[in-house]
């Protein structure tokens, strides 16, 4: 890796450290994105609540994965509060690993997990999905949901995924990203609101992937869900404004409304797309 990308990667990962530790940042998406969850949610009717959807999310994520089991081993990228590894957890008795760069979200998550009694089936582990803490082939699942765009260098996330994951494992995530066929330049309010300088898409992690060493399994263009989504999170932080801006500073609510309201702009113009992509490691 050259000097420029790791300290370009080296920086997204402060940035992002810095923002989801703040107490505007923890207030907004504990309070309003979905609580537990804080990635896109799966609709079934535009007003549905935010945390129905996002749950729905990761069961359909749950459902292409084979096996299952109190003897898999999952690996959460990115895990945000730690609601994924609980679903798993009380779906599937999983052994899951979150991995996150937040210490505000792991206190949450740690003590969720404590107060669901679930904290022996899940580790909660500060770090940076560019440098995994963990040894070649430990995990059966590597798991992820919409956090892999805040990193500077995603094709070394990729390979990271790949060297944790044993023979045969399987890699299902999903990502905010830009349309295959986006026109540049067009995207730049949407970078601005989380300090981005670029997004994936499905293009580039299908071809990352693959030229890695991953199988592709599927993917889902579910696309539609993404600006039905942060319409759904922006409705409610204007619906709560008030409430918002007693716990949260106003000028940070005034910018989500308007970052939101750029995202949704970006998705109804086609720019942006969102799904599940799912690749296996090939078995030795």
């Amino acid at each position: 890796m050259s000097l420029d990308i790791r300290r370009r990667a080296d920086e997204a990962v402060k940035v992002a450290e810095t923002y989801y530790d703040s107490h505007d940042a923890d207030r907004f998406y504990s309070q309003i994105w979905g609580g537990e969850d804080i990635h896109v949610g799966l609709y079934d009717t535009a007003d549905e609540p935010i945390a129905e959807a996002s749950r729905r999310t990761v069961s359909r994520m749950m459902a292409r994965l084979t096996g299952l089991s109190a003897n898999t081993r999952v690996l959460d990228i990115g895990a945000g509060y730690g609601g994924a590894a609980r679903q798993l957890v009380a779906a599937k008795g999983c052994q899951v690993d979150c991995l996150n760069l937040s210490d505000v979200q792991n206190e949450t998550n740690r003590r969720q997990n404590l107060e669901q009694g679930l904290a022996r089936h899940i580790s909660v582990i500060h770090g940076s999905f560019e440098d995994i803490p963990a040894s070649d082939q430990s995990y059966d699942v590597v798991w992820s949901e919409d956090a892999i765009l805040h990193s500077g260098d995603r094709l070394r996330v990729l390979r990271e995924v790949h060297r944790v994951l044993r023979p045969g494992g399987e890699f299902v995530f999903t990502d905010p990203m830009q349309a295959d066929e986006c026109p540049p330049g067009v995207l730049q309010p949407v970078y601005d609101r989380l300090h981005l300088s670029s997004l994936g898409s499905f293009r580039f992690y299908r071809e990352a992937a693959v030229a890695i060493g991953f199988e592709l399994i599927g993917i889902e263009d579910l696309t539609p869900n993404l600006g039905r989504h942060y319409e759904a999170v922006r409705r409610m932080l204007s619906a709560r404004y008030d409430e918002m801006i007693a716990i949260a500073s106003t000028a940070y609510v005034d910018r989500m409304l308007t970052g939101l309201a750029n995202w949704v702009e970006a998705a109804g113009e086609g720019h942006l797309a969102w799904g599940i992509l799912h690749f296996r490691k090939p078995a030795a």
